[in-house]
């Protein structure tokens, strides 16, 4: 009888000891331990993120608005009944957010591909040296919109480095189709660029003004050129002229075949030196937190805009009035020098953006529910919200700038079509999923920081064939259901921002086709500028006790 007591007391003694140390574990742990939500855990070290201003580096009242953007999460731009009516998920709960993710159909949606150990390796090599004496000033005169500026900016850096100059703060286009009056401060962290480039070139905001007019000169850069043009053929301009002014920067160089040191360079300065300007990094910020109180969300560029269909002639679904709109358009551009488009042909051949109808089926189709929110980063719409309709139908939940923000947040940025295509970008490489409709220069410019930031889901969509399936459903062959979802998934499996090496040209193409067939260095710069993370190598010297 005793031993059993006795053997009752021990078991009792332990069960109590264990329940002593599980209550002092949890309060250890709630002292020092915080939760954050698992999208906003980073992937990588801070220094490979979008850069997060602060709110006392910028003094946001600027923006006319008393409260923390952070915690302004319901679009104010709304009625109370739209918010009701359109809001009624948001803020999302974390255990909502727990309960989605349970969901086995969550990881097939927003899962993002593995990123295999790849990391960003941007430091350049032993070799690599501070630099040197200047010979001269590279002025330059960017064109094109907001991406294409981005990745001649880029370009023009590595050609100073190359050629031994000095780079003057590039002017942006404004002369483009936009006609944008923005200077590189209203758009860029001037600041920060020259102190980010001070270890690979000098950079300076004006160009000295005691240099005589015949000590300058313009030059078109040769398009693509590699390493010897700009050492044989430029540097040595030097002996003459003080200036060169490149009267383009976009795709001045080359995508492979450059100096290690070069290319890594051409990334620091895309992801990491050229930061947007503290009001626009503000704003995107102040998006991107509005659009996550709903949950995960799709960034869906939307490249269904009038200058992007009067230049590639794509006229499927549009009227005969709109189509001859376009037509006029593209007549009346100078610098677009195709005029005679087959749009048919244009459409069979993927060379087409998607309509929003074609969307609204492609993202059905791929399983997204009717309640995914939806950031349409683009500019107007052609056809504006009636063009929207099929979309809507099948995803209410459409949001956009304009929807996220006041009308005296957006303020500063209306009249400036540059400085509001910098927000949709921030609002699409922070998003869950990134979705481009065309494969212009905004989506190969997001789909690259993408990449460079771990390889985040993006999406896309293989036209050619997406256009075969939609004549079936046009012909009453297909219908919306599981055998079209199924030939969508099956198709875009290999399709949505894996690592892969860039891929070089097309076989057959010669000459200048040659390299406009290459995928752009920005677009996916790997091997250039990710590497695998090596493993732990443990100590053989160590045993196990």
């Amino acid at each position: 009888m005793q031993r059993r007591r006795r053997k009752v007391v021990v078991t009792i003694r332990e069960a109590l000891t264990y329940a002593t140390c599980v209550i002092a574990l949890a309060g250890l742990l709630s002292g020092h331990l915080y939760v954050f939500r698992s999208s906003t855990v980073p992937e990588f070290p801070d220094s490979y993120k979008l850069p997060t201003v602060t709110q006392h580096e910028i003094n946001y009242q600027k923006l006319r608005t008393e409260r923390s953007w952070t915690q302004e999460l319901a679009p104010p731009q709304l009625s109370k009944e739209q918010i009701l009516a359109h809001v009624s998920k948001a803020p999302v709960l974390s255990s909502k957010l727990d309960g989605e993710r349970r969901n086995p159909d969550y990881d097939k949606l927003w899962k993002p591909p593995t990123s295999r150990g790849f990391v960003p390796c941007v430091v350049p090599s032993p070799n690599y040296t501070a630099p040197g004496e200047s010979k001269g000033y590279l002025v330059v005169s960017t064109n094109g919109g907001l991406n294409q500026m981005r990745t001649g900016i880029c370009d023009m850096v590595a050609v100073a480095r190359l050629i031994k100059a000095t780079l003057v703060i590039p002017e942006l286009d404004k002369r483009s189709f936009w006609k944008d009056t923005s200077n590189f401060s209203d758009v860029f962290d001037e600041d920060h660029f020259i102190s980010a480039l001070a270890n690979d070139i000098r950079v300076i905001k004006k160009p000295p003004k005691d240099i005589p007019s015949g000590a300058k000169v313009v030059k078109h850069f040769k398009s693509w050129s590699g390493l010897h043009y700009y050492q044989d053929d430029i540097a040595p301009m030097w002996e003459e002229y003080k200036v060169i002014r490149a009267a383009k920067s976009d795709s001045r160089l080359a995508n492979n075949n450059l100096p290690p040191d070069i290319q890594k360079l051409r990334c620091h300065t895309c992801f990491e030196a050229l930061r947007f300007s503290p009001k626009i990094e503000a704003m995107g910020k102040l998006l991107v937190e509005r659009m996550r109180s709903y949950g995960p969300y799709i960034a869906l560029h939307l490249r269904y805009e009038k200058d992007m269909l009067a230049f590639s002639g794509c006229t499927h679904s549009l009227s005969e009035a709109e189509a001859e709109e376009l037509r006029i358009i593209r007549e009346n551009t100078a610098y677009w020098k195709v005029k005679d488009i087959d749009a048919m042909q244009q459409r069979s051949k993927g060379y087409c953006p998607l309509t929003p109808k074609e969307v609204g089926i492609f993202l059905h189709a791929l399983g997204y529910p009717q309640e995914t929110p939806i950031y349409i980063a683009s500019g107007e719409i052609y056809g504006g919200d009636s063009r929207l309709a099929d979309l809507r139908s099948r995803f209410p939940m459409l949001m956009g700038k304009e929807k996220l923000a006041s009308v005296e947040e957006l303020d500063p940025f209306n009249g400036h079509a540059t400085q509001l295509a910098a927000l949709d970008y921030i609002v699409s490489v922070e998003s869950d999923v990134f979705i481009p409709t065309y494969s212009g220069n905004m989506a190969r410019a997001v789909e690259g920081h993408r990449r460079f930031l771990g390889h985040r889901k993006t999406i896309s969509p293989d036209r050619k064939s997406l256009v075969r399936l939609f004549d079936k459903m046009e012909r009453g062959i297909l219908k919306e259901g599981p055998k079209l979802s199924y030939w969508v998934v099956e198709i875009h499996k290999k399709l949505q921002g894996s690592p892969r090496r860039r891929k070089g040209p097309v076989s057959g193409t010669k000459g200048m086709d040659r390299f406009r067939s290459e995928e752009s260095f920005y677009e996916n710069p790997l091997p250039d500028c990710l590497c695998r993370r090596e493993a732990p190598i443990l100590n053989a010297t160590l045993g196990i006790m």
